[in-house]
């Protein structure tokens, strides 16, 4: 993948239509394999109005941050954290939109790009993600980006998502440091 051709960039009022139609484009087999239950999904003008609000908090009031992604100039996904505790932890969660874009390794590369802006900018010590055990992409890329295995455990991991299993990754400040110098 060429690196010159993908950047990550921080939500903008333009963004916010093309996110928010990602949730309301695919089937309900697609939203399974990712632990989503759909009938959680909130309708389009609730989505817009809570995007709209981040967009105009600073970050230490931030209850999401949100980190676009951009493939040869076109919108292809995003990466934002929520359950944020500003200064020590937030949550991450890993979305691409487009289906030709999946498993071809640029999720890994995209998220290696964002989460320099998670530490930075909502001041974290620890970044955790919860994907749905039983799907794989995640769980290979967090791997992959140096993020400690912690657990197996049955939750409810967002408010859009089933109870299920999910992995518990997580990378400590200081590991973010050493891994990004390397990197």
């Amino acid at each position: 993948m060429n690196q010159d051709s993908m950047f990550v960039r921080e939500l903008t009022a333009e963004d916010i239509e093309p996110l928010i139609q990602y949730w309301f484009k695919d089937d309900e087999a697609f939203w399974l394999g990712m632990g989503v239950d759909v009938a959680k999904i909130p309708p389009y003008e609730v989505w817009k109005k809570m995007l709209t609000e981040q967009l105009e908090q600073p970050y230490h009031e931030k209850q999401s941050y949100c980190m676009i992604w951009v493939l040869n100039n076109e919108l292809i996904g995003h990466s934002n954290v929520n359950r944020i505790d500003f200064g020590k932890e937030a949550y991450m969660h890993l979305h691409i939109w487009k289906p030709e874009v999946r498993q071809k390794g640029c999720g890994t590369e995209f998220v290696k790009m964002s989460i320099p802006y998670f530490f930075k900018n909502i001041q974290l010590q620890t970044l955790y993600c919860e994907p749905y055990a039983y799907n794989p992409a995640p769980n290979k890329t967090l791997e992959k980006l140096g993020f400690e295995f912690v657990k197996q455990h049955r939750t409810v991991p967002g408010w859009i998502c089933f109870e299920q299993e999910v992995n518990l990754w997580k990378l400590e400040k200081e590991n973010f440091q050493q891994l990004y110098t390397l990197l």
